[in-house]
């Protein structure tokens, strides 16, 4: 199906994630106060981000509230890097389209 005005799914709309649908569902299932429930897990993060062992951790948690860092574009060659574009027109001619 092509694009469609008014449909938001053709253009980078929502995709279907089940796994994430059903990780919500049984979080909004358990209480806020519940160790298992997600701020539950979160303050775990926290804690193992405060010890020892917790780079993992820190680094998780600034992907989440920064975002993870935009990965560098190399070419793999000592040069610049160099962009080619192509724009190109094409000249149809009725008779030829029904062919």
């Amino acid at each position: 199906m092509g694009f469609q005005p008014g449909n938001k799914l053709a253009v980078g709309g929502r995709k279907d994630k089940p796994f994430r649908d059903a990780l919500r569902m049984e979080l909004a299932t358990l209480g806020e106060d519940d160790p298992k429930g997600l701020r539950g897990i979160a303050r775990n993060l926290l804690k193992i981000a405060a010890s020892e062992d917790g780079l993992p951790a820190i680094k998780e948690i600034a992907d989440r509230l920064d975002g993870k860092p935009a990965q560098a574009i190399e070419n793999g060659e000592d040069g610049a890097f160099q962009v080619i574009q192509r724009i190109e027109r094409i000249i149809v001619h009725p008779e030829d389209r029904d062919s």
